[in-house]
């Protein structure tokens, strides 16, 4: 049994299993061909923090597959009545076969996990996102091919998008370009990295742009952290993703974002709603890419 709490808790060559078989499972669902491999099989879905594609994703991509979804939030179980976490995931676990969770701590999710008899998917917690770079990547290879060797340009807050590019990187090999307002850098040690090879800090954020093959950043202030939003919007005012910005990445840059977006705060309008914004096909493949994932946790490799 695997989880997935971390993006490095896969390796390379099972991402690239996992981006093949994203494409192939995307090719049947635009083609309106059935893809029923987790018939029987049902996910539980807990949420502490609110969400849009995170649910909508999991829940329409797992009836896709022929499972069920049951939806679990804090106010409606006895996950927001003291209930232990360990009892809540010996529980759990024995009525569904794959838990998805949407939390604040990674400890909590990692606690989850530890207690589980199922796969556990880290949905989003305070330091990690690797759903959505794994959908961002996919999204990457679609349009432009392989990753590797290739640069990353990141823009804005030192969060968990933000550690989980940086593990990817390490990972796939792949650079990216860090740059942050000051006191919101990235901590290696929280990334968990093994090196710091993989990425490279600029003050600048029109420098960290400069060859890069896609530029990526995310709101300044993540869920969890709204009291810090006036000092947040102060302190990284000058990094907005502008048109500059993307006229110094490499001519067929892509640009993402993880949405909800801000216009006219870490985007211009003009660069997330223009040509080399790919937002919506990156919003779409987070249900694609864990589709995959999902039947690679209950079924492993599939021919």
């Amino acid at each position: 049994m695997q989880h997935y709490l971390q993006f490095k808790d896969f390796s390379a060559d099972e991402y690239a299993y996992l981006f093949a078989r994203a494409a192939l499972i995307k090719k049947k669902f635009k083609a309106y061909e059935k893809h029923h491999t987790l018939v029987d099989r049902t996910l539980a879905m807990i949420f502490e923090k609110a969400s849009t594609r995170t649910r909508v994703s999991f829940e329409a991509g797992m009836y896709q597959l022929g499972g069920s979804v049951v939806h679990l939030t804090t106010g409606d179980s006895q996950l927001g009545r003291a209930e232990p976490i360990e009892d809540s995931a010996k529980v759990i676990s024995r009525m569904t076969d794959l838990v998805m969770i949407r939390t604040y701590e990674q400890t909590k999710i990692e606690r989850f996990a530890a207690n589980s008899r199922v796969p556990v998917i880290n949905g989003l917690t305070n330091e990690f996102h690797p759903c959505q770079v794994l959908a961002d990547i996919f999204t990457y290879i679609e349009h432009r091919g392989s990753i590797a060797g290739k640069t990353v340009a990141w823009v804005g807050d030192g969060n968990n998008m933000a550690n989980t590019w940086l593990q990817a990187a390490d990972l796939l090999g792949f650079t990216v370009h860090v740059s942050t307002p000051s006191g919101y850098e990235v901590k290696q040690s929280v990334a968990g990295l093994r090196s710091a090879n993989s990425y490279r800090v600029f003050d600048d954020p029109l420098q960290a742009c400069q060859g890069a093959h896609l530029v990526t950043t995310d709101v300044w202030t993540s869920m969890g952290y709204e009291a810090e939003n006036e000092a947040r919007r102060a302190a990284f005012a000058s990094w907005c993703v502008n048109r500059a910005m993307m006229a110094a990445a490499a001519p067929d840059a892509l640009f993402m974002h993880c949405l909800p977006a801000h216009r006219g705060e870490e985007v211009e309008a003009e660069v997330i709603d223009g040509p080399q914004s790919v937002v919506w096909d990156e919003a779409e493949n987070r249900m694609h890419a864990q589709k995959a994932l999902m039947e690679y946790l209950l079924l492993g490799r599939q021919s």
